[in-house]
């Protein structure tokens, strides 16, 4: 596995080894690469026949680097674990963690981006071989310098920091996403084409004319499966509380919110299940396992179209940006539910 001194500048071949020779079958980044003290100029190569491209066969996870150390690099490591299991490929997922943390260290501050598909197969079409070359895989890595935002964090009831973003405002996105089959279901696989076609219409209502007072606060937009059951948003988890639910009537939500202090813990949040749809976000598990003690643990529970009236509460989360509460949401009929900001 590839491994070098210094942070490169692109994307860089962690496994197996970069190939000196390149061929006409082939894209190709330059990029600077530092091995054991010496500067070479080394070409990464992608063989158009690599199925990720071809197939979406793979998956990729993005991490957050703050003072050298990966953030989750637990939750991470499970992602490693769970997904090669998922999708047949073989993976040293200890060793691979160890080569992201020495990474990590060069970099200091930033996002690390790796992306795992598996080898190009003798087989034709989708198949692949029943042995140890069908589960062999590429392993590709982006160290992108960065400022990584935690000017605001919430304290989690097991002592953990999580960033928390000013508020913003969501809105319902009439795109869908895919419904899997539970061996997909929660995957961050290579195939984010609904996901694409949902930050596309996000990004088209923040450009309307009409929308300009919307779009200056428009962070996220939720959205449904083609069950029509309400998931998650484009980039990220979703959480939220209902009228019903029990609110400690000893502090007002002004008060938790001015401080941030019990954000998390006051009251009973809620958020989808994955078993058929979505991707089961690091940050959102974090969330789950950190409030799995206190006296409203997480409930997993679908969104339905009739819940969201009845929204009091609302927030979106990813491993990158940390917390994102959401001040109001609009509706596909245009009413707009308001919430307690934070």
């Amino acid at each position: 596995m590839t491994v070098t001194t210094s942070v490169p500048n692109g994307w860089v071949c962690l496994y197996p080894q970069v190939s000196s020779v390149t061929d006409d079958s082939s894209l190709t980044e330059d990029s600077s690469v530092i091995e054991d003290n010496r500067t070479t100029n080394q070409t990464v190569t992608i063989s158009l026949d690599n199925r990720g491209l071809a197939y979406a066969d793979g998956f990729f996870t993005t991490m957050g680097v703050i003072d050298g150390l990966i953030l989750w690099s637990d939750y991470h490591y499970q992602r490693l674990v769970s997904h090669a299991e998922a999708l047949q490929l073989n993976i040293n997922s200890e060793e691979l963690l160890a080569v992201l943390e020495l990474y990590a260290q060069q970099l200091e501050q930033g996002m690390l981006k790796l992306v795992v598909t598996r080898v190009a197969q003798n087989v034709r079409g989708y198949g692949y071989a029943p042995s140890t070359n069908g589960s062999d895989c590429e392993i590709w890595l982006k160290a992108t310098a960065m400022r990584v935002s935690t000017a605001l964090q919430l304290s989690l009831p097991d002592g953990n920091l999580v960033p928390i973003q000013p508020n913003a405002s969501a809105i319902c996105l009439s795109s869908q996403i895919a419904c899997l089959p539970p061996s997909l279901a929660g995957i961050k696989s290579l195939n984010r084409l609904d996901n694409v076609l949902a930050s596309g219409e996000l990004q088209q209502i923040k450009a309307e004319p009409l929308a300009a007072k919307l779009a200056v606060t428009l962070g996220e937009g939720l959205l449904r499966d083609m069950s029509g059951q309400w998931v998650e948003g484009t980039m990220s988890n979703v959480f939220y509380q209902l009228a019903e639910a029990p609110l400690l009537e000893s502090k007002t939500a002004s008060s938790i919110h001015k401080d941030n202090e019990n954000y998390l813990t006051t009251g009973q949040w809620y958020t989808p299940s994955m078993a058929q749809s979505g991707v089961a976000g690091v940050m959102r598990q974090v969330i789950i396992d950190a409030l799995s003690t206190t006296q409203y643990p997480v409930r997993i529970r679908s969104l339905q179209d009739e819940d969201l009236p009845k929204l009091t509460q609302l927030f979106f989360c990813n491993a990158l940006r940390g917390i994102m509460p959401m001040s109001s949401l609009t509706l596909l009929s245009g009413d707009v539910v308001d919430f307690e900001s934070v």
